[in-house]
């Protein structure tokens, strides 16, 4: 008697040990994740979940800014905090954050127009300074150093026989000039460069010699040249040295206005020890500007000084549209984004300054933060995607996030990793870590992180008014963490369906592991297995499936682990 021969069912089997992080497309490669939560790429090529964080609470309850130099420096309510001190500082306070900017030992607040010396902390105070005079006001002319000429003639005659070094003051042009009798060219030489002593109690207490000042109130029409910007040539507490030649001297009872005065800006940043701006939108006069500027070089308090020399302050006017969105310095230039180009400036002074304009995908409107450079490379986010930019074009390296919409991103640097808290469409927001190294994303939570700051090998980042790190120390917190998978078993022609799945891993001590399974995309997740580890070693766990077309697997866990690898035994089926 014959028997029918049975076939053996072909069987494979597929091994997964290298996994590849966040991929939130529709078709992913072997060993990513559709959908994740606080995974890293910490322990690569083994998924593990992140490690603790670290709460700074204790540092300030209202934290709007924060910098890391030499020492941890941050805004806290209407106070500046520098390492253990404590300054009393009248910030305004609002929901917006403050934009704190490095230059030297000197950080700059914003949008307060404040600075503190982190090095000394007694030097500090405000960039802009303004004096109204309450006594009457004397302008005489003087020398450079603020001295009185001494005796001179005045009148519209040279006088006869005069010594050698004589002064006339000529009053037959208008305005007059000063001469100067050589002896040896038997000749009044004219003195080019003549100065006007301004004297009131108190006017120049707040002011420096070099500072650009605005002067307005001043009446007599023979001085009228002096309302607008001058450069300080000279001061002390009583009186102020400008450029300029007068007839005799004027004294005027009326108020007179000295102010030291800062553009508006939209964004800020230190190169080649100046200070740097853009602002689109109007001006402190009310004019509407699109402009960059620069400050005086080594002094961030001046903005209007124009000597002609290669110390002097810096603005230019730029001619593409819409507003400013973000600003940075990277390799050493200057560099202001728009949504849709980028401004790059090249030069080492301002006779020299060349201002490039490049048509590129720029800042998104409200990601000025996202701004960081990780490895010498620029990080930012711009309208449509997370671009890279190494000195030559931006490329996009967020495709793994897929095409879900983020808005109101912000960035830090911790070693080789780019984190950016991003707000998606429906207004949740998720913190992303992109490894330079190793080209992967992972997601962690929803934190929203408005500003970063590294320091001291930590990353801190600014979480609902209070001060946290990447890296925690003294925490006890359990991270719980999620792994799903893709669709599996879609790849084959030949009906073939997973019979088994072993997954490789090891659980410390208490840590928990949930295993779920979703069949042929029907949006029900079935709960398989609980593990709880002891920290024995690793192990297997084995999962069998239901015969189906393809699956999703999810993993979820509290605590710490670590998944080795996971094998897929395939089964070749029927035709039908």
């Amino acid at each position: 008697m014959k028997y029918p021969y049975l076939n053996e069912i072909t069987k494979t089997r597929e091994m997964t040990n290298m996994f590849g992080g966040y991929n939130h497309n529709f078709r992913i490669g072997d060993g990513e994740f559709y959908d994740m939560r606080n995974l890293t790429s910490n322990a690569y090529p083994v998924l593990s979940p992140r490690g603790p964080r670290g709460s700074l609470s204790s540092l300030g309850s209202n934290v709007q800014g924060m910098i890391g130099k030499g020492i941890f420096c941050f805004v806290d309510g209407a106070d500046f905090v520098v390492g253990e001190r404590r300054m009393k500082m009248g910030f305004s306070i609002d929901e917006k954050p403050k934009r704190l900017i490095s230059m030297g030992a000197y950080v700059i607040i914003m949008p307060d127009k404040k600075y503190v010396n982190t090095a000394d902390t007694e030097d500090f105070g405000s960039l802009e300074a303004s004096f109204e005079t309450t006594e009457k006001t004397v302008f005489t002319l003087c020398k450079q150093d603020g001295t009185d000429f001494g005796e001179m003639t005045v009148g519209k005659t040279a006088p006869k026989s005069p010594e050698n070094t004589a002064l006339w003051l000529d009053t037959s042009a208008e305005p007059c000039v000063l001469k100067q009798y050589s002896e040896a060219g038997a000749s009044w030489v004219t003195v080019i460069s003549t100065y006007i002593k301004i004297s009131s109690a108190g006017i120049g207490k707040d002011f420096s010699a070099g500072d650009g000042i605005t002067l307005s109130g001043i009446e007599k029409e023979s001085l009228s040249f002096l309302n607008g910007t001058m450069v300080l040539h000279d001061r002390g507490d009583d009186h102020l040295v400008v450029t300029g030649i007068l007839e005799g001297s004027v004294t005027q009872e009326n108020a007179v206005t000295v102010a030291r005065r800062m553009p508006n800006m939209d964004f800020l940043t230190e190169a080649g020890n100046r200070l740097w701006g853009c602002r689109y939108g109007t001006d402190i006069n009310g004019n509407t500007v699109n402009e960059i500027y620069a400050s005086k070089l080594g002094d961030f308090k001046n903005w209007n000084t124009f000597m002609g020399v290669s110390t002097d302050s810096y603005a230019a006017s730029v001619g593409t549209d819409g507003a400013f969105t973000g600003a940075v310095t990277h390799l050493g230039y200057p560099i202001f984004f728009k949504e849709n180009c980028m401004h790059k400036i090249y030069g080492s002074y301002p006779a020299n300054f060349q201002i490039q304009d490049t048509a590129c995908r720029g800042v998104q409107n409200g990601c000025a933060e996202s701004l960081a450079i990780v490895r010498e490379v620029l990080y930012y986010k711009s309208r449509n995607a997370v671009c890279a930019y190494d000195g030559s074009l931006p490329a996009e390296i967020s495709a793994p996030l897929g095409d879900t919409v983020y808005s109101d991103a912000a960035a830090g640097v911790l070693g080789n990793k780019y984190y950016i808290s991003m707000r998606r469409s429906d207004g949740t927001y998720h913190l992303f870590v992109y490894d330079t190294a190793r080209g992967m994303w992972h997601k962690e939570d929803e934190t929203q992180a408005v500003q970063f700051a590294s320091y001291d090998g930590n990353l801190f980042f600014l979480h609902k008014g209070k001060i946290q790190s990447v890296l925690g120390t003294d925490t006890k917190e359990r991270v719980r963490w999620m792994a799903e998978t893709g669709l599996l078993a879609t790849e084959s022609p030949d009906k073939k369906y997973i019979a088994g799945l072993d997954i490789r891993l090891s659980l410390s001590v208490s840590s928990e592991i949930d295993f779920y399974i979703e069949y042929d995309s029907s949006g029900e997740w079935e709960h398989l297995q609980t593990v709880i580890g002891n920290g024995t070693g690793s192990f297997s766990v084995p999962i069998r499936p239901r015969r189906c077309d393809h699956l999703r697997l999810r993993i979820e866990g509290k605590g710490d682990a670590k998944i080795f690898s996971i094998c897929k035994t395939m089964e070749e089926g029927s035709a039908v």
